[in-house]
């Protein structure tokens, strides 16, 4: 370490920064972004190696999946490693964006740290999405083939976004191609974007959950050794039920029907996503307009990263208030209800209970959080210009 630090003397500040780094008193959910990152290497890890054994080639893609499952030593392996890992960081990620939800961490000073998230968020859909094509197997197909065709229904850019993602062939040969070199580029932009996202948290530092209660806690520890052993307990769990998942339930990884090479003559009798993206394949089915569903959805996400303003630039985090822990509970509740919707066949039951939730789910941010962060302000026990931003005490 001495050798290296005299070549390069950043190396040391930025090891010493690391160990130092001051956190206020979290809990147990902050250490869900530690098994985000160890999910994210291993989507990485093992995408390369089932890179390297892949054809994109419509006639090719799926006996290329089989042979690597069945004939390359430990492929089975690293093939359940690269879609359990899709499942375990969707989960984890989910679990991430809803802490921040629930204790404000989306306020100023952190609006930086809130919207790179959810653009890597972003990054992760698309990614999903377009590794689920991949294998071309029958599920893989038509899914590809409703969003293509709800993107093509977008105003004036719709058919030229479909002409540099399809080509003039469609979902054939080209367009498959084309998935393949964006997955693998997306995979190393997430990358990139993690970097950024840890480069904003530590440039404001984490937000305080105590600021809220009764008795705030405003006591700064460095991360090595007090959260640093609390996030290697944190990944030690997550990376047992990968393991559970790879090993002992197999079938949860991927849709039987995707298991049928893609037919363009015969469409399934449900197509349904993986369960990450249901909740957004739910609104598209929801609305009778292919052009409206996919709005809804777009501003489904618009509406999170408005939450710095609609939720309060300054104060402490919406527990306080009595409105937000109701409108966050409602607004889980419906995300829950979108994925089952997703995943279900469109009865007319899962529609209305998905347009239900689609109201909800705009209703919260937009009308119960401003009235939370109204009521807040107006609190006897607020202090004006001081609340989750102010971490170190002082």
């Amino acid at each position: 370490m001495q050798w290296l630090e005299r070549r390069l003397p950043f190396l040391g500040r930025f090891l010493r920064h690391l160990v130092d780094y001051p956190m206020p008193p979290v809990n147990w959910l902050w250490t869900v972004g530690a098994c985000l990152i160890v999910g994210l290497a291993l989507l990485v890890a093992s995408g390369l190696f089932l890179a390297l054994f892949y054809t994109p080639l419509p006639r090719l893609a799926f006996n290329a999946i089989n042979t690597v499952e069945r004939h390359v030593p430990a492929g089975w392996f690293l093939r359940s490693l690269h879609v359990g890992g899709a499942d375990m960081t969707f989960a984890a990620l989910y679990i991430h964006a809803g802490r921040g939800l629930w204790y404000g961490s989306y306020r100023a000073p952190r609006e930086l740290v809130w919207w790179s998230g959810l653009c890597l968020l972003l990054l992760f859909m698309t990614t999903a999405f377009i590794g689920y094509v991949l294998p071309w197997g029958q599920m893989s197909y038509w899914g590809a083939t409703v969003i293509t065709n709800a993107v093509g229904d977008l105003p004036l850019i719709g058919p030229m976004l479909l002409s540099y993602l399809l080509g003039a062939d469609g979902l054939g040969p080209v367009a498959l191609h084309r998935f393949f070199i964006l997955h693998i580029f997306l995979g190393f932009m997430a990358l990139l974007l993690v970097g950024v996202h840890l480069v904003c948290l530590h440039g404001v530092g984490s937000s305080n959950p105590t600021l809220s209660t009764r008795r705030p806690d405003r006591t700064m520890r460095p991360f090595v050794p007090y959260y640093a052993a609390r996030d290697g307990l944190a990944v030690c769990v997550f990376l047992i039920l990968y393991a559970v998942l790879v090993f002992f339930l197999p079938g949860w990884l991927e849709n039987p029907v995707n298991l049928l090479p893609a037919d363009p003559l015969h469409t399934p009798p449900n197509i349904t996503p993986e369960w990450y993206l249901a909740p957004w394949f739910a609104m598209l089915r929801a609305i009778p307009s292919r052009l409206g569903g996919l709005l809804v959805a777009a501003g489904s996400l618009t509406v999170l990263f408005l939450l710095p303003w609609l939720g309060g630039r300054t104060g402490p985090t919406g527990r306080r208030a009595g409105h937000a822990p109701i409108g966050w509970t409602l607004f889980f509740a419906a995300f829950l209800t979108l994925a089952a919707a997703g995943m279900h066949p469109p009865s007319p039951c899962w529609v209305w209970l998905s347009r239900l939730a689609i109201l909800i789910w705009f209703t919260v941010p937009c009308v119960l959080l401003p009235l939370a962060a109204r009521q807040e302000n107006r609190s006897p026990t607020a202090v004006p210009g001081r609340g989750p931003a102010d971490v170190r005490g002082r």
